[in-house]
C-alpha cells in the first residue's frame, strides 16, 4: 500500500523534487550564463553576483558597489533604478543598502575623531573631506543632534594637496574634535603648524576596502551605509 502525503503519492513526491532541483539546478546555470555573457560583452569588469529578479526575465547584477540590470542574454543593460510602482519602493536602493552593510564594531575607531554630545547613545561613523561641502553641510545639521557619539574618519580624497595637508593639520591640533568643527563649521584653520605622523594612507585604505567613493558617507552600528548629507534618513537610522 502506497503512503500518501497531503494527497500526493511518496512516488509523485519524489518526481516533483527532483523536478525541483533541475529547476534549481537550471537557475543557477541560468545565472551562471548571465554572468559570463556579461563579462564577454564588458571586458574589464568583474561581476561580483548575479539575482534573477522577479520582474520578467530581468537578472541583477552586482559590480563593485553598483548594480546594474541585464537580461539572460546580456542583450540590453538598465543603469538605473527600478522602482516597484505597487509599493513605490525602490527595489534598487534597497538592495545598495543591503549589500552596502559594513561589520561597523570592526571599524578602526583609533584612526577617527570622536565627538561626544550628551550621553552619546546613539552612535555614528562618517567618512569626511575638510574640503567636502556636502560634509559642512551635514555636520551643521548634526550640531542640533543631542546625545549621539560622532566618529569621523577624514578621507582626504577631493583635493590632490590642500586635502591630506588639511587633514593632517586637524589630526595633529591639540583637540581634534575642536580643530575639525572649526574649520568645517567657521572655515577657521587650525592655528600653529603641528607635525605628526598623520594616518593618511590607512584613511585611504580604509575608505577603499569600504567601498567609500565620495563624502559624506556614513554608517550606523546595523551597518547601513547613508550617503551624502541626508540628515533625515541618517537620525532615522541613527534612532
Amino acid at each position: 500500500m502506497r503512503r500518501v502525503l497531503g494527497g500526493i503519492s511518496m512516488h509523485s513526491l519524489a518526481g516533483l523534487l527532483l523536478l525541483a532541483a533541475v529547476m534549481a539546478g537550471n537557475a543557477l546555470a541560468d545565472e551562471n550564463s548571465v554572468k559570463r555573457a556579461f563579462e564577454a560583452r564588458f571586458s574589464g569588469l568583474r561581476v561580483a553576483g548575479v539575482t534573477k529578479t522577479p520582474f520578467n526575465g530581468l537578472y541583477e547584477l552586482v559590480i563593485g558597489d553598483e548594480i546594474v540590470y541585464t537580461d539572460e542574454r546580456a542583450t540590453f543593460v538598465i543603469n538605473g533604478n527600478v522602482i516597484d510602482a505597487r509599493t513605490k519602493r525602490n527595489i534598487t536602493e534597497e538592495r545598495l543598502q543591503k549589500i552596502g552593510t559594513i561589520k561597523f564594531d570592526a571599524l578602526p575607531f583609533e584612526l577617527a575623531i570622536k565627538t561626544v554630545r550628551g550621553n552619546g547613545k546613539r552612535v555614528v561613523a562618517i567618512f569626511a573631506d575638510p574640503y567636502c561641502p556636502y560634509c559642512k553641510v551635514l555636520d551643521k545639521a548634526l550640531r542640533q543632534v543631542d546625545n549621539v557619539t560622532l566618529y569621523t574618519f577624514l578621507y582626504p580624497i577631493l583635493r590632490e594637496v590642500e586635502s591630506p595637508k588639511m587633514a593632517r593639520q586637524i589630526w595633529c591640533a591639540p583637540d581634534r574634535s575642536k580643530a575639525y568643527f572649526d574649520f568645517m563649521l567657521n572655515n577657521k584653520p587650525p592655528a600653529g603648524t603641528a607635525e605628526c605622523d598623520a594616518p593618511i594612507e590607512q584613511w585611504k585604505a580604509l575608505g577603499q576596502k569600504l567601498g567609500v567613493r565620495a563624502t559624506p558617507t556614513s554608517f550606523v552600528p546595523s551597518g547601513q551605509r547613508i550617503l551624502g548629507a541626508r540628515v533625515e534618513e541618517l537620525q532615522k537610522a541613527m534612532n
